[in-house]
């Protein structure tokens, strides 16, 4: 439930576009949650810059994901 208010909030606000969204749930997801890894977010915006289309959605799809199975486990 907090990742779902997390990822509702950010959408909401929508500051500067992509990359301010994607610089938010740097700061928000690796230094103040700890939910991921800086090693692990880099890597994973690497990818979202080469795959085409909006590179903060597929990086937002791609760590929820990975919070949601990690919670899981």
């Amino acid at each position: 439930m907090l990742a779902f208010v997390y990822w509702l909030k950010l959408g909401f606000i929508c500051f500067s576009g992509p990359a301010g969204q994607i610089s938010m749930m740097h700061q928000e997801l690796v230094e103040k949650r700890r939910w991921i890894s800086e090693r692990r977010i880099l890597h994973a915006l690497n990818y979202t810059m080469v795959l085409p289309g909006p590179d903060a959605q597929q990086l937002t799809t791609y760590i929820g994901w990975l919070v949601h199975v990690l919670l899981l486990a």
